[in-house]
């Protein structure tokens, strides 16, 4: 959510700013602004909706400058209005903020009781105006935003600039990442690396609480109480950031056209695939010495979780728990010391899973990181990182990193079974073997894109669908309407077949399609009786299912997919492409905006 970036440059920084922010796109925004200085001067300009609003605004109003800072906003405090759009300025002083100041409103009142007035609805506006208040008490401006920045509280990652300095900025974080770039006479401040990785692969992330004084000769940071200390400077593979389409009409589109190779990557990192067997060392956690799982995650990475209990319990011959992230820590989980817990984000920046993380990591036996970014913040502050290997992912709706998710945890349920002495070695031979066929598969369930696109264009003129699957494939159930619902904006919900009777089976009439999720396997003959019952209610079904249970069950239904055959332990990532091709292809026949949809941010970092 939002994305700051800050130049200390040597030529004009509007342009680079504003190229910077496309790639923050990802993050999710509503509006968009730059503010630069010139000759000493402070100036600024915001636009509401995509960045070529702000990037036409700069070409009829050029903002001229070495030293400048940009933003893009996903509204948490006011509507998505120009005038809520950062950065926010007071005086001498420019903040752009990501995050939420919790005590906004006390500030605010405190401000205006000096008879200081506001221009916003946001919670931002009362850091500028902090700031510029303590300029006018005499304090210089490194200072006056250090001050400004001890009255805050909450999450932020700040980036200020002041009228008359030119070659000076001032940032800080806590709990939103924040990194700093460093140039040849140049310094860049950025969300993300991502964000910087056109101008530098020199990069030091900023710890939770410290802020820094930058100048183009360098940075001086200072911890949450003040002290100087060193932050590593890191040298990022900028390959591993470049960001195309590849030919491609959307993000989502080559992601999801990825996951072939991304899953064996995968598989080639955690296992041994001629010897059919896991890699023990990768995974650093004794499942022998480990009594529970503990798997918090939000979103798409709490399903893949959901799916991984299964595999954990009836695999690994483990308990295991699933927490959404934003709930953990308010029902004050008990956590037994012999606990492995796992914090699943594919940014490895999601607030709430980052709470959670820390919440659990003086309780739990083991914290384990699984992430797409392995410079992330939860993957800094675990004990160990079990990195998915995706690759940047930037559609909004998670398609490559759900999968690469499913297949870390999937290999860590066999680890977690041989370790116990839960399987022997034919059982992991079988189930690595079978992984190691899953990639195949995948591109074959990518050649039904033609299909699927034929039948989403009938999807797209329905206000509802039902999605429903049993064992593993009902979360992935849940993850298909979400999916849909993410980017086509129809309303759908996904169900455990059996509790079809238990409610949901009042909305099927004969408008209502529903996806049944049903490979012949041990669970088929259930499955196939649930949708019997919504096929003798007239329910629309399309069953999603392999060559033998076609046969079996395809009569009658309005649509079918079916999959190559493939073993049962796979199935909940052969079958996720199909739903995800679907919302993709429903998407587009709506024209809604794919890979960056309404309300929606990549990376939510903010609670």
């Amino acid at each position: 959510m939002c994305g700051i970036v800050g130049i200390l440059g040597r030529h004009e920084v509007a342009p680079l700013l504003v190229e910077a922010l496309k790639r923050l796109e990802y993050r999710g925004y509503d509006s968009a602004g730059v503010a630069c200085i010139d000759n000493g001067r402070l100036e600024r300009r915001r636009a509401v909706g995509k960045l070529i609003n702000l990037s036409d605004l700069l070409v009829r109003n050029p903002l001229p400058g070495r030293t400048g800072i940009g933003h893009t906003r996903w509204a948490t405090h006011g509507p998505a209005t120009e005038a809520n759009a950062h950065p926010h300025m007071a005086g001498r002083v420019a903040v752009v903020h990501n995050g939420i100041i919790e005590n906004f409103k006390e500030l605010r009142a405190e401000l205006a009781a000096a008879g200081i007035g506001f221009e916003t609805d946001t919670d931002t506006e009362v850091v500028a105006l902090l700031t510029q208040k303590y300029l006018d008490e005499g304090l210089d401006p490194a200072d006056a935003a250090f001050r400004a920045i001890d009255r805050l509280a909450g999450a932020f990652a700040l980036a200020f600039i002041f009228e008359g300095e030119d070659d000076l900025m001032v940032a800080a974080r806590k709990g939103s990442p924040l990194a700093i770039g460093h140039g040849d006479g140049e310094m860049y401040v950025g969300s993300d690396a991502i964000a910087l990785a056109q101008m530098t692969n020199r990069i030091t992330y900023l710890e939770e609480g410290d802020r820094a004084i930058i100048t183009r000769a360098g940075a001086r940071i200072f911890d949450a109480d003040g002290r100087p200390v060193t932050r590593p400077v890191e040298r990022i593979a900028v390959d591993d950031y470049q960001i195309a389409k590849g030919g491609y009409r959307h993000y989502m589109a080559k992601e999801i056209a990825e996951q072939p190779k991304v899953v064996e990557t995968v598989l080639e990192s955690y296992a041994d695939l001629d010897a059919l067997r896991v890699r023990p060392e990768r995974f650093g956690i004794d499942f022998a010495a480990t009594d529970r799982v503990l798997m918090v995650a939000c979103g798409t990475a709490f399903y893949a979780c959901q799916i991984a209990r299964y595999w954990f319990e009836q695999i690994g011959g483990i308990p295991a728990d699933v927490d959404i992230g934003s709930e953990f820590r308010y029902r004050d989980p008990i956590i037994a010391p012999r606990t492995a817990a796992m914090f699943v984000s594919q940014s490895g920046e999601t607030a709430d899973t980052l709470a959670a993380l820390r919440h659990a990591r003086d309780r739990a036996a083991r914290t384990a990181a699984i992430v797409n970014v392995e410079t992330s913040t939860i993957a800094r502050e675990a004990d160990i990182t079990l990195p998915i290997l995706a690759g940047p992912e930037v559609g909004v709706a998670s398609t490559k990193a759900f999968t690469a998710q499913l297949a870390v945890l999937a290999l860590a349920a066999i680890h977690a079974g041989r370790q116990r002495g839960h399987i022997d070695a034919a059982r992991e031979a079988e189930l690595i073997g079978a992984l190691r066929e899953l990639p195949a598969l995948l591109s074959h369930a990518l050649a039904l894109g033609e299909r699927i696109r034929a039948l989403s264009e009938e999807i797209s003129l329905v206000d509802d669908v039902l999605f429903l699957g049993r064992g593993p494939l009902y979360p992935l159930a849940m993850e298909g309407a979400l999916k849909l619902k993410e980017i086509s904006y129809i309303h759908a919900e996904g169900y455990a077949s059996g509790e079809l009777k238990h409610g949901p089976i009042a909305l099927v009439d004969e408008t209502l399609p529903v996806v049944v999720i049903a490979p012949r396997d041990a669970l088929f003959d259930k499955t196939i009786s649930n949708m019997n019952e919504v096929m003798a209610r007239h329910g629309r079904i399309i069953l999603v299912t392999d060559p033998a249970g076609a046969r079996e069950a395809g009569q009658g239904v309005w649509r079918d997919i079916t999959l190559p055959e493939a073993h049962p332990f796979v199935a909940p990532l052969l079958y996720a492409v199909p739903l995800q091709l679907l919302a993709y292809h429903t998407a587009l026949h709506k024209g809604t905006d794919v890979d960056q949809p309404r309300n929606l941010a990549k990376s939510v970092t903010v609670e």
